[in-house]
């Protein structure tokens, strides 16, 4: 399967986000500005967990309105999807951050941030063959359940 990458630029942070078919993003550049509310439609995120994201690190800056309200763009929906698929890989908290503060620092920290990935694809891989051999053994119940179910009844002697 063949990856697209797609350079995203932020304020002060550079991101790759690996997406294969992006979602569209709900408003063209230039009129990308989201309140918290319409990032916790679009993405199913709760306001909790954005304002968390933003306090340990893992957001990227966040810009804020002359009010004080934050305000996302297509950029910042770009990376809480790729954050979002780092989530599923089960990549722990810690790590996430990690990368993200790997990605602040800039280029020179490419080898670093392809280790920490490379070692969640290992434990990804993993997982998958796992999952893999827990469903051979279901599959193998399931066909002898159906089996007998299909075996004629055998009269009491």
């Amino acid at each position: 399967m063949e990856s697209t990458f797609v350079k995203v630029e932020s304020t002060s942070v550079k991101v790759d986000v690996c997406a294969s078919a992006p979602r569209p993003h709900p408003r063209p550049e230039g009129q990308d500005r989201y309140t918290i509310s319409e990032v916790v439609a679009f993405t199913g995120l709760t306001a909790h967990t954005l304002r968390w994201y933003e306090r340990i690190g893992l957001m990227p800056h966040v810009d804020r309105s002359h009010t004080g309200q934050r305000r996302f763009t297509n950029r910042d929906l770009d990376w809480l999807a790729f954050v979002g698929k780092l989530r599923l890989t089960g990549m722990p908290v810690a790590d996430m951050v990690r990368y993200a503060e790997l990605l602040r620092e800039g280029e020179h920290t490419f080898e670093e941030r392809q280790e920490l990935l490379e070692a969640t694809r290992r434990d990804v891989r993993t997982r998958i063959a796992e999952l893999q051999d827990t469903l051979a053994v279901l599959d193998h119940k399931i066909d002898f359940y159906a089996s007998a179910r299909r075996a004629p009844e055998r009269p009491c002697a």
